[in-house]
């Protein structure tokens, strides 16, 4: 069983600064005529736990378990914030009210993808004695019976000194191993903590070192602060240069960055230490929890606003950094048993799957709108691509064109293909029964009776969409297109 396979058993409790994300996204076309500033026209509103929240968040979406300790207001941000939580059965709220302090809330105005302004609602003064009593009194009753424990620090108040140097004692006696996402350039604060998890500034605020610049420079600063400290290791994530990993009396160790494509960097750092929680509660060493959690904050930062990396894509993730395939197209060829897996991990995490099948002879611009039609109405599409001997038992003598390696490896190159496999059958009913799709679809040339497996996925619950014909658009035309031209 691998380490992320284990992740379902782990148990870990998370401490710190909870907060509620909102996302307000709109137009801005054009300047206030009060003052020089930009009009945002409102579209739409989200509201998501972040912070400490968030940690919780991709423990549960990675197949965890988490229970969360945080403090809120008695205002309508930390009922919504509860509201929000307890809908997520994996995650237990564990809250401290206080009416004098504000649930912390951050709101982000977003415009064409683009973060126009972030107003803060928040208190970060540490808490009054009777307060941190209060939570003492809580992660004293409910430590016991975890795994591993996260103190995820925003520097909003609620981990002060006592109340990391206790729950760090707490951890010791109990054996826990203790993870800390800092926010304070005094990194003595965390000492007796097993790893701590700084980014490039933090670090560098701490140390006068930049360990963005290389990587002499990030084991200098990591060194510094096990020097001064009783940490046992520090993980520094570098952004685009990965991470480094620095034990006492152990070598260090750089990890390449995986992101592809950047999207959104608020959260990632939450993704991070909630997957290495979790490979370090399934008893993975250090060197291969950080590799574990380097690569789910690469899907992280691919991802817009807040957000939460779920166990299927993890594991897609972490088999396209192997080095048993030249490329990632090459990862999305199946073999039929390896298709019903990936697809029982989909539905494991929620997601919609939508199947689609041809020959896909010569690819146009038909397909192509008939694969991005399939793709808009699920979450994963599966496109099943009939064999050489397939297709000329449909065809003729004279097809297919292209071999089906080729077919197969230029619809797994699409985008909005997640998985391409390759069938010897008439017709693809065997690959529809065995994956049982949400979502069938194929083009309006075909009634609904017509299609095959329609029938199988509407008494399962799915759903058969046909996608607009595009007339005088068919492999057929193109290659009467061209014979026609070759006699003129």
């Amino acid at each position: 069983m691998s380490t992320v396979d284990k992740f379902s058993s782990v148990r870990v409790l998370c401490i710190g600064d909870v907060m509620l994300d909102r996302f307000i996204g709109g137009d801005i076309k054009r300047i206030s005529p009060e003052r020089p500033v930009p009009v945002i026209s409102i579209r739409k509103s989200e509201k998501i736990p972040g912070g400490a929240a968030n940690v919780a968040r991709n423990i549960s979406s990675l197949s965890g378990s988490c229970t969360l300790i945080g403090l809120i207001g008695d205002d309508e941000a930390g009922r919504t914030l509860m509201g929000e939580l307890e809908r997520d059965t994996r995650i237990s709220v564990q809250f401290v009210a206080s009416a004098a302090r504000p649930t912390t809330e951050k709101v982000r105005y977003v415009s064409q993808g683009q973060h126009v302004i972030r107003a803060d609602i928040e208190s970060d003064e540490d808490l009054p004695q009777a307060l941190e009593q209060e939570l003492l009194n809580l992660i004293s009753r409910i430590l016991p019976g975890h795994d591993v424990i996260v103190l995820s620090d925003y520097a909003k108040g609620v981990l002060t000194d006592t109340v990391i140097r206790r729950t760090v004692q707490l951890a010791q006696e109990a054996k826990i191993p203790v993870l800390v996402d800092p926010k304070s350039q005094h990194l003595e604060r965390y000492s007796g903590a097993t790893v701590i998890t700084p980014n490039s500034k933090e670090l560098l605020a701490a140390t006068g070192i930049d360990p963005a610049l290389d990587h002499d420079s990030a084991v200098r600063a990591c060194h510094k602060v096990l020097s001064n400290t009783t940490i046992e290791s520090i993980l520094v994530t570098r952004a685009e240069k990965g991470m480094t990993l620095l034990s006492r009396k152990k070598e260090p160790v750089h990890i390449s960055a995986t992101a592809r494509e950047v999207a959104d960097v608020v959260g990632a750092g939450d993704t991070a230490i909630a997957t290495l929680s979790l490979a370090v509660g399934a008893g993975a060493e250090l060197d291969e929890a950080a590799a574990i959690a380097n690569c789910a904050a690469g899907v992280a930062v691919g991802k817009h606003d807040t957000a939460t990396v779920t166990r299927s894509e993890l594991l897609e993730a972490l088999s396209s950094t192997q080095q048993f395939s030249d490329n990632e197209t090459s990862q999305r060829l199946f073999p039929l048993n390896d298709v019903k897996s990936r697809v029982a991990l989909w539905k494991r995490d929620g997601l919609r799957i939508g199947f689609t099948n041809g020959c896909f002879d010569i690819l146009h611009v038909g397909h192509l709108k008939l694969l991005n039609f399939a793709r808009s109405s699920c979450d994963r599409l599966v496109v099943a691509v009939n064999s050489d001997e397939s297709v000329g038992r449909l065809k003729g003598p004279t097809r297919p064109i292209n071999n089906e390696t080729d077919r197969a490896l230029l619809l797994a190159s699409l985008k909005m293909v997640d998985a391409v496999v390759i069938f010897e059958e008439d017709t693809p009913l065997e690959i529809i029964e065995s994956i049982c799709p949400d979502v069938l679809v194929k083009g309006a040339d075909y009634q609904i009776d017509q299609i095959v497996g329609a029938s199988f996925v509407l008494a399962n619950g799915g759903s058969v969409l046909r996608s607009e014909f595009v007339p005088g658009r068919s492999t057929s035309s193109v290659i009467a297109q061209i014979a026609s031209e070759s006699t003129r």
